[in-house]
């Protein structure tokens, strides 16, 4: 971070950590739940979102003040369903099965509350170059909780990593099965990501006592 202020530094290490978009702030929750059951998916959709509020932060802030006030919200939509879109192409361009996997969450991105909530919260008010990295932060931010939750399940509820067996063959008893790990299929189900990002905010503010302060 040296090429940068330490304001703007924290735009991109605060969301990291001691304020998270998903274990913080507690947005985004919807798509740590749907999609995280293959590592493969948490990941395309982290980088989509990383395109999309990056991109779209720097459009909001050169537009802030030709903007009227009165429909601001419409254009926000307007600007993140385009790039929205282009995500969607490319991914059906390039990686055609995933995009059916991820066919109706991508379009969800339109309507995820971390990225209007920083076009309202922060572009509106700052120059490009502060809200590119503010944009960046915050969708690192996000997509590290969903690359962890992503790690877990998948691990643990599928016994792969990337579609790669990690943990053996639950029959033949090896790798973890061995250590007496039984795969019941929990790990898979929705319900479980909730409790893996919940361990995630144990942990986290385990070790920052002033996040249980506030």
């Amino acid at each position: 971070m040296g090429l940068l202020s330490k304001k703007d530094a924290a735009l991109i290490k605060d969301p990291l950590a001691d304020n998270n978009p998903i274990t913080i702030q507690v947005l985004g929750i919807c798509s740590a739940l749907a999609i995280t059951a293959e590592l493969k998916a948490a990941i395309v959709m982290s980088i989509s979102v990383l395109f999309v509020l990056g991109v779209g932060n720097v459009v909001i802030s050169l537009m802030r003040n030709i903007i009227p006030s009165k429909i601001r919200i419409i254009v926000q939509l307007v600007v993140v369903a385009a790039l929205v879109i282009i995500v969607d192409q490319v991914l059906k361009a390039f990686a055609y099965e995933l995009s059916k996997t991820l066919s109706v969450f991508v379009g969800l991105i339109i309507t995820n509350c971390i990225i209007m909530g920083r076009f309202e919260a922060f572009a509106l008010g700052n120059g490009p170059w502060r809200s590119f990295l503010d944009g960046i932060g915050n969708a690192a931010g996000y997509g590290l909780i969903l690359v962890l939750v992503g790690f877990f399940r998948e691990l643990l509820g599928s016994g792969t990593l990337l579609g790669f067996k990690v943990l053996g063959d639950s029959i033949e008893k090896t790798g973890l099965y061995a250590l007496g790990y039984e795969n019941n299929g929990f790990m898979l189900l929705s319900p479980m990501a909730l409790i893996v990002v919940g361990i995630i905010i144990w942990v986290q503010r385990s070790k920052n006592k002033a996040l249980i302060e506030d």
